[in-house]
């Protein structure tokens, strides 16, 4: 499989995360809600690693790609961390898109730091990305 596979069964597990999310926290507090599916994917994560075998490059992890991986991690659950409390106090047919701004975020953050080239289709589609997250949180 592809890139752009790999993409689409991202979003459709993403949005799963919103739905089951939503059904999940509504009577469990909102932190406690991400430290519970934290543990969940760590052991998910780690049995993927043991299954193909990649434990052991664990230890030819670069440190300059552990700082990354560390400061990504922080990210993630920050993320998660107030994903689930907007989850918690507001829909999540309005939450779930807002939390996307972060694709048109990411394609401008490329461009910034990381010396990707604009192109039409990129600047167009973190656009219309942006305007439909203005569109879904402020039109009612």
């Amino acid at each position: 499989m592809n890139w752009a596979g790999y993409a689409v069964l991202s979003a459709f597990f993403g949005a799963l995360v919103a739905i089951f999310g939503k059904i999940g926290v509504r009577d469990v507090d909102s932190n406690l809600a991400v430290a519970f599916r934290t543990v969940i994917i760590v052991f998910f994560a780690w049995g993927i690693v043991f299954v193909q075998g990649n434990a052991k490059d664990l230890f030819l992890i670069t440190r300059h790609s552990l700082i990354f991986l560390f400061l990504s991690a922080i990210a993630t659950g920050l993320s998660w961390l107030f994903y689930y409390k907007a989850l918690q106090l507001g829909e999540a047919s309005r939450v779930a898109p807002i939390d996307k701004l972060s694709v048109a975020l990411a394609v401008l953050m490329a461009f910034m730091f990381l010396g990707e080239k604009p192109t039409a289709g990129n600047v167009l589609g973190a656009g219309l990305i942006a305007t439909g997250v203005l569109v879904t949180a402020l039109v009612r």
